[in-house]
């Protein structure tokens, strides 16, 4: 049974779909105007690790994620999301780009450091800005109820007409104190009111639309509930995202949606808690929200990135450093290294059991399972995957096991390969390996035969009792003396 921690009720809750085997997952995805953040990152992997979590339990997941590519105004790190300027506007000034460039720019780039990250790819990506319709609709609905109404520069919810069963926030109309980071409009009833529809100023041409009550743009809150609904329906199971979230625009969701269709909008909320860098808040005005981009610019495997993230639990604060990201990759590195061994373990061949033997093989599959199904226990269970390695079970079985665990952990451990392979060229490094399997059944001729291409290739090999070693062949004019760039590929 998978329990997962539920921000909705604060408490620790057996995880029952609501149309077993059948599971609707939401997260909140990027505002498009930027590169994702690795804190941005650790959110997204937490979607993925629930999302194999749940797989591994034999769940059928549709998972939608969003991209907010309008709506989203700067205000919000001020405490007021429905002031300033719109984010993907304020980009396209600063790189004198379209907001429609912006987007599409920036939604490759984040496609392609999901892929570096090895996360599955969601049922759906959903853009706002495909779905104005729908957000049209959505808040038409609430100004038929009475839940509406009109300030000089939109069209707000008066949340003082519709309160929750629960809340998910832990603010309220007097934990918010007007003036405190931005000064509040005066013309909100209420300082918890929230922006459905925001009029067009004269000079913002992009990324308007008419609607009922006059040309603009929806509000950030309105495309999840409008997206997440059309997608998932009416009442799901689960959402995501970052603890920031939750003060404000998960409740506003939950107000919205909750008022139009008068049922419970979302079963279990998961939150994600930030992470840190050398143990200060991470931003973009700090000069410190790292990127894949910059991981991979400075040698790290994303990956590595992906095993930090493993070794924090995901309600707890996590605190990047490019230190410990170094010690990420060394322990990833010595695991890759553990695999391949495990993988071509001498005479390693099938053999019956004991039933000693037999018991402790299945409990460390017991114990992973355990800590992954407790609240995405990964701490725990990168624990357990360390003590069956160094235990005393048969290679073979290791191998099977950190495969299986893999299938959750999303490392890619059974793309592993030798140390002397691993910076070859792809074309080298396959041939490298089809010779190895030839020597390991005994296959000389073909063996040989391969060698000789890849030393027709620019690449000599060399065997030894330590090893394969693969050397560049480089031309004595390119070195000065001497044949070979010594050194392992």
């Amino acid at each position: 049974m998978i329990k997962l921690y539920n921000s909705l009720t604060r408490k620790l809750e057996n995880f029952i779909p609501i149309h077993t085997p059948k599971v609707g997952m939401y997260t909140c995805g990027p505002t498009v105007y930027s590169y994702a953040s690795i804190g941005n990152f650790r959110t997204y992997t937490l979607s993925d690790l629930l999302l194999r979590v749940l797989q591994n339990n034999g769940f059928q997941v549709t998972y939608i994620m969003n991209f907010t590519d309008v709506g989203h105004l700067s205000g919000d790190n001020l405490g007021d999301a429905d002031t300033g300027e719109d984010r993907m506007a304020q980009s396209a000034a600063k790189e004198h780009r379209s907001m429609w460039d912006i987007a599409d720019g920036y939604i490759e780039a984040f496609k392609g450091d999901f892929n570096d990250l090895n996360l599955v790819t969601p049922t759906k990506f959903v853009r706002a800005t495909d779905h104005v319709k729908e957000q049209i609709d959505l808040a038409q609905a609430l100004d038929e109820r009475g839940y509406l109404y009109r300030t000089s520069d939109g069209m707000y919810f008066d949340t003082s007409k519709f309160t929750p069963r629960d809340r998910l926030s832990t603010l309220d109309a007097k934990g918010i104190r007007p003036g405190a980071r931005v000064k509040l409009s005066p013309e909100k009833k209420n300082p918890t009111d929230f922006a459905i529809w925001k009029f067009a100023s004269n000079d913002r041409q992009e990324m308007t639309w008419d609607s009922p009550w006059g040309k603009g743009f929806p509000g950030w809150h309105l495309e999840c509930s409008a997206m997440s609904m059309k997608y998932l329906g009416e009442t799901f199971d689960l959402h995501l995202g970052g603890e920031d979230l939750a003060s404000t625009h998960h409740p506003n969701e939950i107000i919205q949606s909750e008022a139009v269709t008068g049922k419970l909008f979302v079963k279990y909320w998961i939150h994600g808690a930030f992470m840190l860098v050398d143990g200060g808040r991470m931003g973009k005005s700090l000069g410190n929200a790292y990127t894949i981009g910059d991981v991979k610019e400075k040698g790290f495997n994303p990956l590595a990135l992906r095993y930090l993230y493993l070794t924090a639990h995901y309600r707890d604060q996590l605190n990047f450093t490019w230190q410990s990201l170094q010690g990420a990759q060394t322990a990833l590195e010595k695991l890759y290294d553990f695999v391949v061994k495990f993988r071509h373990s001498p005479g390693a061949q099938r053999t019956v059991l004991s039933e000693e033997k037999l018991a402790k093989v299945n409990q460390f599959s017991l114990r992973f399972n355990a800590a992954i199904e407790n609240d995405l226990g990964f701490p725990q269970a990168m624990a357990v995957l360390w003590s069956m390695i160094k235990s005393n079970i048969p290679s073979e079985d290791k191998y099977d096991l950190l495969l299986d665990f893999d299938r959750v952990l999303g490392l890619k451990l059974a793309e592993a390969k030798p140390k002397e392979l691993q910076e070859l060229p792809k074309e080298i490094a396959d041939m490298v390996a089809q010779r190895r399997q030839f020597r390991e059944q005994g296959r000389w001729l073909e063996a040989d035969i391969i060698r000789k291409d890849i030393n027709k290739a620019g690449f000599e090999v060399k065997d030894s009792t330590s090893g394969t070693q693969v050397e560049k062949i480089v031309s004595p004019k390119t070195v000065g003396k001497g044949r070979y760039f010594k050194g392992k590929s």
